[in-house]
């Protein structure tokens, strides 16, 4: 099957700054279809000359579809290939009607002076709207569209709508210019969003630009494209608020062979739409001061509980109080990633990079030990990274003060001593697997002993947590010297966590 995309990939030889002109039409002929109340379809001809194919399509919002189904792909009969051919050849729109109640007009999609392909609309004249003055209104604007794409004027070379959400749409609201910025037809939507900046008077022949910038509030600074947008003169975008009302404008200038005759201004009422955003903006600050708030009461128990080791005298005791401090450390660490985040996700890597200075720093007492980190964790939803975060922690802490401990003998730790921890990511069927190795140059596990004793604190630690996101640990001696611990995590989905 043949798409716009495979078709300017090779199937037709367009060069590319014509192919992102065709890319551009397909992206902004929405609102040709919406006036039109019909369904369109760009037909490009295939490299071989074989014929046409049809490599997109639109169909209309405001009105019954022609195409019910994809139609993306076909290629054309001998009776369409004729009329296309010709269409292309001539370099002028034509009018077809097939049957009593089918019409299909055929424009030339002109770029500087090339055909670069023909767009066809199918007109369903059983089913169409019964004619009144909005769709009456509507059609002309269309066809104005369409001689401009047939003129090569549509899209507009530096068009932008450069108001992001909210971008309006014809059933949002339409109103014809003129030449010189008078109201000629305003849709009933577009006529509502007038009346909700305040404007209670009769908006036809009216001036647009004063309608709306005399319901500003004194001292509002004007973005240099309001003016310009509301007068119809560039292919931009803006937004307006005033009454507590929002209004995003796109203009689309009519031309005719090169003169400015008027222009399309499609507007939209988007004050529930920037009042949730707002909303979601506290709640997102709300939620990171939250995190920010919890990092910090967990750094300040921590400095209590090290202070409190310190004045004990039973060592038991005092090593309690300090393991206590340090994992509760690891938290906050957690939380601290979190509060810089607009989502609920924490950058692992970041995370682990700390953990690995601090544990280095926390158990090495008398050794450097180098800790490198190798791979890459990505984004973890904040439910894994508190766990994972401890299990990391109680490892690395784990190989270094137990590792490089061995005084001298065979057994003693390597002079060079270093723990490495290496993390894969990779997807199945059912999600997201971490694999991650810590493994170490230190004196290894004693002999006859496959794994440290799961009594240790530590030990238990780490297979709860792991048993909270579904892992399983497993440990390895390495040679000549050194362990490896890996432990495997299945975790939550998050978007874009892989590069």
């Amino acid at each position: 099957m043949t798409t716009l995309r495979d078709a300017l990939a090779g199937d037709v030889p367009i060069p590319p700054d014509e192919a992102e002109w065709l890319r551009r039409l397909v992206g902004d002929w929405q609102m040709v279809a919406d006036l039109s109340f019909a369904d369109l379809s760009l037909w490009l001809r295939r490299h071989d000359e074989s014929g046409w194919a049809l490599a997109s399509h639109a169909r209309p919002s405001t009105g019954p579809n022609f195409y019910s189904d994809d139609v993306v792909g076909q290629r054309s009969n001998t009776q369409r290939t004729a009329i296309l051919s010709n269409v292309a050849a001539v370099g002028r729109p034509e009018t077809h009607q097939d049957s009593e109640f089918v019409r299909e007009q055929y424009v030339p999609v002109v770029r500087r002076g090339a055909v670069l392909g023909v767009l066809v609309r199918h007109t369903d004249l059983h089913q169409m709207r019964q004619q009144g003055g909005l769709e009456v209104a509507y059609l002309h604007m269309a066809q104005a569209i369409l001689m401009m794409i047939w003129q090569g004027t549509f899209p507009a070379e530096q068009s932008h709508t450069g108001v992001g959400r909210g971008t309006p749409r014809v059933g949002d609201g339409v109103v014809r210019l003129s030449a010189e910025g008078l109201i000629e037809y305003a849709s009933p939507n577009a006529v509502s969003a007038l009346r909700r900046l305040g404007h209670t008077e009769s908006v036809l022949a009216a001036d647009l630009s004063q309608i709306v910038t005399s319901r500003l509030p004194l001292g509002t600074t004007l973005d240099e494209t309001i003016p310009l947008v509301l007068t119809g003169r560039a292919p931009w975008g803006t937004e307006i608020e005033t009454r507590g009302t929002h209004l995003t404008m796109r203009a689309v200038p009519l031309l005719a062979r090169g003169r400015r005759t008027g222009a399309l201004i499609l507007m939209r009422d988007v004050s529930e739409l920037r009042r949730q955003e707002r909303e979601l903006i506290t709640k997102d600050a709300t939620i990171r001061e939250v995190h920010h708030r919890v990092k910090n009461n967990l750094q300040t128990v921590s400095a209590l509980l090290r202070l409190q080791s310190r004045r004990m005298e039973d060592p038991a005791a005092k090593a309690a109080l300090r393991e206590a401090g340090r994992r509760l450390s690891t938290v906050a660490m957690v939380h601290d990633t979190l509060s810089h985040r607009f989502d609920e996700t924490a950058d692992f890597d970041e995370v682990a990079a700390r953990i690995l200075r601090a544990t280095a720093e926390v158990a090495a007492r008398d050794v450097h030990v180098e800790c490198t980190l190798e791979g890459s964790f990505g984004l973890l939803k904040a439910e894994d990274a508190t766990p994972l975060a401890m299990v990391l922690a109680e490892l690395v802490h784990n190989a270094v003060e137990h590792g490089f401990t061995a005084p001298s003998g065979p057994d003693c730790p390597s002079p060079s001593p270093w723990v490495r921890v290496h993390a894969e990511r990779a997807a199945d069927a059912e999600g997201d697997i971490l694999t991650v190795w810590v493994r170490d140059n230190g004196t290894g596990l004693p002999a006859g002993q496959e794994q440290p004793p799961s009594s240790g604190l530590g030990m238990q630690i780490v297979e709860a947590l792991l048993a909270d996101v579904h892992g399983t640990m497993s440990w390895e001696k390495t040679k000549p010297r050194g362990t490896s611990a890996r432990f495997v995590a299945r975790l939550r989905p998050v978007s874009g966590a892989l590069a």
